[in-house]
């Protein structure tokens, strides 16, 4: 497998958006934060709140030493807020375990809170300038594309590390910024549903040769209004809006639809540990019950 890499580098270097977390100075731990943050998260919900956790939480032990309903209330609307509770938790291995420093070692990486193989590799690449495959979708789709002619990438598989590895420059520095290409391609120009083709700065592309053949995947559309997923954030969002713990009549109130559904919802919240129940009956984020 080959792809022109240098082509695709000068175009990253000429057009890249000026992410903060791109910039020189930024630490590993403000890069694992905003990796976190960014999945299943477009970049612009993610920015407003990242810079504000840069200036309240500049170090692990920083937000370690915060209350765990500290974390979930400053995670505000960026969905999935189970990725705030790993995060906080990772952030107290660090702060006893890594001397307040991520780590740079892919397997070292893996072993702490939260942090899975995609994650783990983005720090290795991004924060210290390793030569290891960063697969995200969007890489996964450029890759499908541009190297076997297919619209689409289908279900992740084993195969993918291998296969972006095999696509990084020799010379460590410029793997960094080749994978860092790789995914502003498939976020700005190959997207899913419209691929600017006229823009790719990429010479030859398998799919265009092959006369773009429509993709064989069957893509499943997620819905969140009306869903169980919906129903956990309006609960959660009366516990981030309130000072203390609160009566369950005020999350009935929140979720009147389906209180089936409601109560599902309640009880995932608990079981995930976002958020307690008081020896008294009330309901609050995690570690503020005893407030």
């Amino acid at each position: 497998m080959t792809m022109d890499s240098d082509t695709l580098i000068d175009w990253y270097r000429e057009t890249a958006r000026d992410l903060p977390w791109r910039r020189s100075g930024v630490t590993a731990w403000q890069i694992l934060m905003s990796e976190i943050m960014l999945q299943q998260t477009p970049v612009v919900r993610v920015e407003p709140i990242w810079r504000e956790w840069v200036a309240r939480w500049p170090v692990p032990s920083a937000m370690a030493a915060a209350p765990q309903g500290e974390v979930l209330r400053a995670w505000g609307k960026l969905g999935y807020p189970r990725r705030a509770l790993r995060l906080h938790e990772c952030a107290r291995v660090l702060a006893e375990q890594h001397g307040d420093e991520v780590p740079a070692d892919v397997d070292v990486l893996l072993s702490l809170p939260g942090i899975g193989d995609y994650t783990a590799r983005a720090v290795a690449c991004f924060a210290y300038g390793q030569r290891v495959p960063v697969v995200d979708t969007n890489v996964r789709r450029v890759v499908a594309r541009a190297v076997h002619g297919r619209a689409e990438a289908g279900n992740p598989a084993a195969r993918d590390l291998g296969e972006t590895a095999a696509l990084l420059p020799v010379r460590v520095d410029r793997a960094a910024v080749f994978s860092a290409a790789l995914m502003e391609l498939g976020a700005t120009i190959c997207t899913a549903r419209t691929p600017d083709c006229e823009r790719c700065p990429l010479p030859s592309c398998a799919w265009i040769t092959a006369g773009r053949p429509a993709s064989d995947v069957v893509r499943r559309t997620q819905k969140y209004e009306g869903t169980d997923r919906q129903a956990r954030g309006r609960l959660l969002d009366v516990l981030r809006d309130a000072s203390g713990p609160v009566e369950r009549i005020r999350l009935d109130l929140a979720w009147t639809r389906d209180t089936g559904q409601r109560d599902r919802a309640l009880d995932s919240l608990l079981t995930d540990g976002l958020i307690e129940q008081t020896p008294d009956g009330l309901f609050a984020l995690a570690g503020e019950g005893g407030a």
